[in-house]
């Protein structure tokens, strides 16, 4: 059984320890987000996290502990290697630092440029009554060509893209563009509805002379920075793919495909730098072979992120229209995917490494029953989650 781990987003979050327990969890995935991005990490501030993690809500033990860090944030001053990027790197190592003399091994980050995940819908109704964070291609573009109104932005969508977007603006209210605008700027971090229009342009702006091969370079760097304080603590990083996994706003994704993994694998190629395997992330694509995929790189795999999600509605150039499905339908066979990662955790086992048991977490999850009372942050309910945790739970044991 690979480790069954729980995103959890510190004292805010609508989950306690006591619900996780009952959940049957056996570790915990969270991170400081109360620290700015590219500051440091301090020992105190970690310890009182895995205090509250320790704890249930009447002071007891809670048996559980804080097994994968996600994230400490790569600042997009470190991605563009520009203003206080030498800090940042170096905040970054003491960061790790930290980390390890608090026990704590497994780093999770990503090098996605300013936005850490894109949803055009954060609770889109489904056929059962639930609700599911949806990516809709024609609001995307909706949103880019009109309400964003970046420049060129009409050179990344085909004429009848353009057409239908036109169409779907001019039918919009500004509370459908105000609705529509909050959705997609959640995934910058940390800004809720502090973000405008002309922020997020400033933002982008920061990248117009940085291509893909520039932010490969960077990424490249940024490993090579870290690898010899990560060999020193004993200190495994993953990269989480681009989510989703193609170019979105002009900017340029560099972690989309398996081909972009094995290319930084064979580059830094040390076993500390290694994957966070998102199925929903990668997933998205037409073109993945998870199978092959593990069975070439599993020694990489650090920590995995299983869910899914089903293409749904306009499609181009390999970027698709998708919603979260349920972890064991849409156009993923997790069923393969988890045979596949089990036989890597043996080999690992047969060959006597100390990280074995791969930490997995059910990654997001459709808002159901009690969840759709609740305010909890979109994609993380409790009963949709624990439904895909006991889902996936199944298909461990039976292959195990």
């Amino acid at each position: 059984m690979m480790k069954q781990t729980w995103r959890w987003f510190g004292p805010a979050d609508t989950i306690s320890m006591d619900e996780l327990l009952q959940v049957g969890v056996e570790g915990v995935v969270s991170a400081l987000h109360h620290i700015g991005t590219g500051d440091v990490w301090s020992v105190e501030e970690i310890k009182k996290r895995q205090v509250q993690i320790s704890k249930r809500q009447d002071g007891s033990p809670s048996q559980l502990k804080w097994d994968v860090v996600e994230s400490v944030p790569v600042s997009e001053d470190i991605k563009t290697q520009t203003g206080n990027w030498l800090e940042h790197i170096k905040n970054y190592k003491l960061s790790l630092r930290n980390l390890a003399s608090c026990g704590i091994e497994v780093v999770c980050y990503n090098f996605m440029p300013v936005l850490d995940w894109t949803r055009t819908e954060l609770r889109s109704k489904l056929p059962h009554g639930g609700n599911a964070m949806r990516f809709d291609l024609l609001e995307f573009a909706c949103f880019d060509i009109h309400i964003l109104a970046r420049k060129d932005a009409i050179l990344d969508y085909p004429n009848h893209v353009q057409t239908s977007a036109s169409k779907l603006f001019n039918s919009m209210t500004e509370d459908d563009c105000l609705a529509l605008q909050h959705n997609i700027v959640a995934g910058l971090p940390g800004s809720n509805d502090k973000w405008g229009l002309e922020d997020i342009k400033r933002l982008l702006d920061t990248y117009k002379n940085i291509h893909a091969d520039q932010l490969r370079a960077n990424l490249v760097a940024f490993l090579e920075q870290m690898m010899p304080t990560c060999e020193e603590l004993n200190v495994r990083m993953c990269c989480h793919p681009d989510d989703p996994p193609f170019s979105i706003l002009g900017l340029p994704r560099i972690m989309s495909t398996t081909e972009d993994y094995a290319y930084i694998m064979r580059t830094v190629d040390n076993p500390h730098n290694g994957i966070t395997l998102c199925t929903g992330s990668l997933g998205v694509r037409k073109d993945v072979n998870f199978e092959a995929f593990i069975a070439k790189w599993g020694g990489r795999i650090h920590f995995v992120h299983l869910r899914n999600t089903a293409r749904d509605g306009l499609e181009f150039d390999d970027r698709y229209s998708f919603y979260e499905a349920e972890h064991l339908s849409g156009d993923t066979d997790m069923v393969q995917i988890i045979k596949a990662l089990l036989a890597e955790q043996q080999k690992r086992k047969t060959t006597g490494r100390d990280d074995w048991q791969i930490p997995m977490r059910p990654d997001h999850g459709q808002e159901l029953l009690s969840d759709l009372d609740k305010d909890s942050m979109p994609g993380y309910p409790l009963i949709g989650r624990m439904r895909g945790l006991a889902e996936l739970r199944g298909i461990m044991k039976a292959l195990s």
